[in-house]
């Protein structure tokens, strides 16, 4: 069973101090401070002058020549790394190993932005706006500008219908523009208040006495209508996880908060997905709100207005760069006149007769499937034209099939569970491989995950899936994969080339080649190791380093049953080193081997550093860091490590990395 909220200290609120310092997204991996070292301890050093001693004896790195041979040889480096070594002394050598270029990750290539957007892998975040579990933890703006300063390129906002001001909090200025007060009536117990006996809230009571009676729901005539002013009386949008016991933020905020750190990490699209809970009159306010806010930024036409809507093709990267993307569930099309011609602003035409009323909701995700209250959700609201025609590149449908027509509109979006997704895999692998070549797909973690924990990306990065939806919130392994995959990009990063939409690849198993893998890891040293969240003497520490590798599963690629279903984020292989004593620890240079893995695709396989206190019961996460094989460097290496809540540290490994990538 998870720990409490408190206790689990794999969920954390946001870093509002320099959030770019927190992993997962790519972004603190090009920070100085996840680069560079400031000193190096002495265990460290007695390593380094060791390492010297034999390269100098094979090398001999005070010449010109041996300095070159060692670099391409062992460290598989540039040339002009030899600038920084100098004269070859074991100073320099030194120092060399307190700058970025011995740094075990490789750097990022400039991403190639001439390909239609359904050809990348988007950095993306699941209920952006909570700051914790599903069930209890709070909503708040400060977790959509966390995700976007670590480099996130698609939030999620799920949108609920606002409440008009208490008495008490507007009296006064109801006064000023003559508001009658109206009465209120003493609700029914509701579902939130049944939520808080069922499942418990701390300071629930407190907060409860605090507050004004709801008022009863309003009927179709009484609704709060659209009323288009910048004013707060109004009851305006907002968001939530719906049926649960999360706190609140205002739909307004979070648009202002999008519209102020949106490109500051990046300049490439960000995507807004939408979830539409609200009624038609607090649609027209969200449709206000995005609008306004977004002005000049926000895409609510096609780049080429005159395009109809039928044939309607996705644009390059590089034509979005600094805009907004709407993803929106597209609303019902009326049935246009015979003679009528189709426009960019109605749904394909194509769609009228086969669209249902369950086909243009809202696509169906873990709000509706949280196993909590013993009431079932209420049936979405319908979407209107003037919101639906925002999603003029992301419109979402509601997934019937690989086959059905919807499937075949250029700028549709299908958001499938990882339950479902399994089940397309094993069903139909082929149709799906195809369509995520060409269409885009989103997966997102089930909503029994009520401790915020993910799903495992790479599988469904593998299956071509371009938006992984995770909890940004929670530290486990989708999100270390997710930070190896993004490191140093601006959040969208390239498919192999099997994957694209320009290739002749057909299944996911005769996309790419496939190689064997024999990986050795020396450890020498670490130093500034962080400690546990509830460590804190140095002698109890007992580091050790788990090594784990996330590499394609057999069933994967024939189309089977994965086995545990997709739902752990483990590696399919693990190593450990021994157990030491020290935040300084002397590995004296245990070496581990992983000897002959097969199906290793270099892009989509990769390795993830642990190091864990050693522990009677349950060995604690200290630190870690996580890499995409393709970005692994070979070589005498430092190996920069983030603490437990993701955040960039001063603790190092000292490693030699040996990598051998051959043909299967």
């Amino acid at each position: 069973m998870a720990a409490p909220p408190s206790k689990d200290h794999k969920l954390g609120v946001p870093k509002l101090d320099e959030p770019q310092l927190q992993a997962g997204g790519g972004s603190a991996s090009v920070t100085e401070k996840a680069k560079i070292v400031d000193t190096l301890s002495p265990v460290v050093s007695k390593y380094l002058k060791a390492v010297y001693d034999e390269v100098e004896k094979s090398y001999k790195l005070e010449t010109k020549e041996g300095l070159t041979r060692w670099l391409a040889e062992e460290q598989h480096a540039s040339p002009s790394d030899a600038e920084s070594l100098k004269d070859g002394s074991f100073s320099y050598f030194a120092e060399y190993f307190t700058s970025r270029a011995a740094n075990v990750m490789k750097p990022a290539e400039r991403v190639d932005t001439s390909f239609p957007i359904s050809n990348y892998f988007v950095s993306s975040s699941h209920n952006t706006y909570l700051t914790g579990n599903q069930l209890s933890s709070e909503s708040s703006v400060d977790a959509y500008k966390n995700v976007l300063l670590r480099g996130c390129r698609c939030v999620e906002i799920d949108v609920w219908d606002g409440e008009p001001p208490s008495s008490s909090s507007s009296e006064d200025e109801a006064a000023n523009v003559g508001a009658a007060k109206a009465k209120k009536t003493k609700p029914e117990l509701g579902l939130r208040k049944r939520l808080e006996l069922r499942f418990g809230r701390k300071g629930s009571e407190e907060k409860e006495k605090a507050k004004q009676p709801a008022p009863p729901p309003k009927t179709v005539e009484e609704r709060i209508q659209p009323w288009r002013s910048n004013s707060y009386t109004r009851a305006e949008p907002r968001v939530l996880h719906g049926y649960t016991l999360t706190k609140d933020t205002s739909f307004r905020s979070v648009c202002a908060t999008i519209r102020d750190y949106a490109f500051i990490t990046s300049n490439l699209p960000l995507i807004v997905s939408l979830e539409v809970h609200t009624s038609p009159e607090q649609q027209e306010i969200m449709v206000e709100i995005m609008t306004e806010y977004w002005k000049g930024m926000l895409v609510d036409l096609p780049i080429d207005p005159s395009e109809p809507s039928e044939t309607l093709k996705l644009p390059t990267l590089k034509e979005l760069e600094n805009k907004i993307l709407v993803k929106v569930k597209r609303a019902t099309a009326k049935p246009a006149p015979a003679d009528a011609k189709p426009t960019t602003l109605q749904a394909p035409a194509q769609l009228t007769k086969s669209a249902s009323r369950e086909s243009v909701r809202s696509d169906t995700t873990s709000s509706s499937d949280n196993g909590a209250g013993d009431k079932p959700p209420a049936p979405k609201p319908k979407v209107i034209e003037a919101l639906s025609k925002l999603g003029v590149y992301f419109g979402g449908y509601h997934y019937k099939g690989l086959d059905c027509p919807e499937a075949n509109v250029p700028t549709h979006v299908f958001s499938l569970s990882e339950k479902t997704l399994m089940e397309v895999h094993e069903t139909n692998p082929t149709a799906l491989f195809k369509h995520n070549k060409n269409f885009f797909m989103r997966a997102y973690p089930k909503g029994l995950r009520l401790n915020s924990s993910n799903l495992n990306p790479s599988i469904f990065w593998r299956q071509g899936v371009q938006i992984v939806a995770l909890n940004w919130q929670r530290w486990d392994g989708g999100m270390m994969q997710n930070e190896a995959m993004f490191a140093g990009t601006p959040g969208w990063v390239l498919k192999p080339e099997g994957y694209r939409s320009t290739s002749a690849g057909l299944t996911q198993k005769d996309a790419v080649a496939r190689h064997n893998l024999d990986l050795s890891i020396e450890f020498f040293a670490g130093q500034d190791i962080p400690m546990p969240p509830e460590e804190d003497d140095p002698k109890d520490f007992k580091p050790f380093v788990k090594v784990e590798l996330h590499v394609e599963k057999p069933e994967e690629r024939e189309g089977e049953a994965i086995p545990g279903g997709g739902r752990s984020n483990k590696g399919n292989y693990k190593m450990k080193t021994k157990t030491q004593r020290t935040p300084n620890p002397d590995f004296a240079r245990e070496i581990i081997k992983f000897q002959g893995i097969k199906g290793v695709t270099e892009e989509l396989t990769f390795v993830r550093f642990k190091v864990m206190d050693d522990e009677r019961l349950s060995d604690d996460l200290a630190a870690w860091a996580c890499y995409r094989l393709d970005r692994l460097q070979p070589g005498v290496r430092m190996l920069h490590l983030y603490n437990s809540n993701g955040v960039v540290t001063k603790g190092v490994l000292l490693v030699r990395i040996k990598k051998t990538v051959s043909l299967a």
